[in-house]
């Protein structure tokens, strides 16, 4: 398994960014992280960790770049901006499709909070994205995109979060692709109780292999699951 430090282009900025790449990688998921995070975020390192040990490349890298990291500390600025945060995910995506290495694999994407609308939206413009994972997202943000995700989506929500729980039902209720809900039970929005984010990694890994590793491919509109 190999590690590096990269630099993502996108939006005529230079994203700095984590590429691991397991022996034999069967699939690379993308991270979009959530609002006020960044590629550090340790909740979406340890969930990349469990997606390494299961054969899968992972990509985590900053959708802001340090300046508007501070700015967006003071004024939110940038953190609730999907249609820049999914245009910044754009731009790593198609870094992934010209790199050497991972161009041939068939590609994912993880989102978490304002991080999953991003995903969602990415993937509603490129049929390349083959899978979507959201923890504890917010995917009602996507808006009108919701409808035109094609990729088998999976919402993990903690029991407990009961407002993103009701959002996510109610995105889910836009979908016309292969979906499901998976409620961690007894867990809040972060997912800090014991077990819940190893639950939430286990959740997203299964997913990812399935439909990254199998070969397998969601159905243009697959049945609704809750």
């Amino acid at each position: 398994m190999q590690t590096a430090d990269v630099q993502i282009p996108s939006d005529d900025l230079l994203l700095d960014g984590t590429l691991t790449v397991p022996d034999a990688a069967r699939g690379i998921v993308v991270f979009a992280h959530g609002s006020g995070s960044s590629r550090l975020s340790p909740r979406n390192r340890d969930v990349a960790s469990v997606l390494d040990n299961a054969g899968l490349a992972t990509l985590l890298f900053d959708l802001l770049s340090a300046e508007e990291y501070r700015q967006d500390l003071f004024s939110a600025e940038y953190r609730f901006d999907i249609p820049l945060l999914a245009r910044r995910l754009g731009g790593a995506l198609d870094w992934v499709r010209s790199h050497a290495v991972l161009s041939s694999l068939p590609v994912g994407v993880f989102g978490a909070s304002t991080g999953a609308a991003a995903a969602l939206s990415a993937a509603a413009r490129d049929d390349t994205v083959r899978a979507v994972v959201s923890r504890g997202g917010r995917p009602d943000l996507a808006r009108e995109a919701l409808e035109l995700v094609k990729a088998p989506t999976l919402l993990i929500v903690g029991e407990m979060d009961n407002e993103v729980v009701r959002l996510n039902q109610f995105a889910a209720e836009q979908f016309t692709c292969e979906h499901r809900i998976e409620i961690v039970p007894g867990a809040t929005h972060l997912f800090e109780e014991p077990g819940a984010l190893e639950q939430v990694a286990q959740l997203a890994a299964q997913w990812f292999v399935k439909w990254l590793a199998s070969g397998e491919r969601g159905a243009p509109e697959g049945p609704r699951q809750e």
